[in-house]
């Protein structure tokens, strides 16, 4: 199988400098394909004298973007995802590469919780494993993970699904899980970033990352998240009906309100979990 790597880069030259001479002396033969999301420092120039493959944007686009621009542009079988900033240490691509050979479609690099960039991300992160674990009814250990290795047919099913920004991980794995293609975890340590600052603020990306986790739901089975938000509803709107009965004798206008609630909610769900399903329906 032909190996194509790709490192989204958003200025990240001083990064480059450590990790393409690594990843050229391991993988002599792999295609190297830096996407150069309209850096400003350089990046894509110095990644061009490297003599790899470089895919540029103009502007800003996105993480999530750059994994498109090179995933479209790349010619292996199999894609190499891993960040250009050097927490990612080329020398564990062989064991992503191994679990491949078993028969997986996707294998994520897993991080420790000493690989967390702070607490806040941490605790965001083992929110977002929990969550997908029990949408998913499988152990899934680092959702967020950049450092992957996948099937390059079977990634490219769900590039239209990936947004711009930093969520591919997330959506790539569930969209995976959702059409049963088999994904394992290998745990690996990850380094200290080198370079610029992340891109990524916590405080500023809050209600993002709060989306995040309402994606996680609707990628993969919507009335999982809508039919228990109902039942909420229809049990506040019977308490209540059942306590103003007691005491009052009558059906108030906020037990409709409430019961309404759980109906239209669960209806949402529904049609939700349709229009899914239309989603990952293969067009063979």
């Amino acid at each position: 199988m032909r190996v194509s790597v790709i490192l989204p880069a958003k200025n990240e030259k001083v990064g480059l400098e450590r990790v393409l001479p690594a990843l050229k002396a391991l993988l002599p033969d792999a295609e190297i394909i830096v996407s150069d999301d309209g850096s400003s420092d350089g990046t894509g120039a110095f990644a061009t004298e490297q003599g790899v493959r470089v895919v540029r944007s103009p502007y800003p686009a996105g993480n999530g973007a750059a994994i498109k621009r090179g995933a479209r542009a790349a010619t292996g079988d199999v894609l190499v995802f891993m960040d250009a900033d050097g927490q990612h240490d080329p020398q564990h691509i062989p064991l992503l590469l191994a679990e491949l050979d078993k028969g997986f479609d996707m294998v994520v690099g897993a991080r420790g919780a000493e690989g967390q960039a702070n607490l806040h991300r941490g605790l965001a992160n083992r929110l977002y494993n929990a969550l997908a674990s029990w949408m998913t009814e499988q152990d899934v250990r680092d959702l967020t993970s950049g450092f992957r290795a996948v099937r390059a047919d079977k990634f490219r099913e769900f590039l239209h699904l990936l947004p711009n920004g930093f969520s591919y991980p997330t959506t790539s794995t569930m969209a995976f899980f959702r059409s049963a293609y088999p994904v394992a975890y290998v745990p690996i340590p990850v380094g200290r970033r080198v370079g610029t600052a992340s891109h990524i603020r916590p405080f500023r990306d809050g209600v993002r990352f709060l989306l995040i986790i309402f994606k996680i739901a609707t990628l993969y089975s919507p009335l999982k998240l809508f039919a228990p938000v109902g039942g909420g509803f229809f049990t506040l709107g019977c308490g209540y009906y059942a306590w103003t009965y007691a005491h009052q004798g009558r059906f108030t206008n906020m037990s409709a309100l409430l019961l309404s609630a759980a109906v239209i909610v669960f209806l949402i769900g529904l049609i939700s979990e349709q229009i899914t399903a239309l989603t990952y329906r293969r067009n063979d």
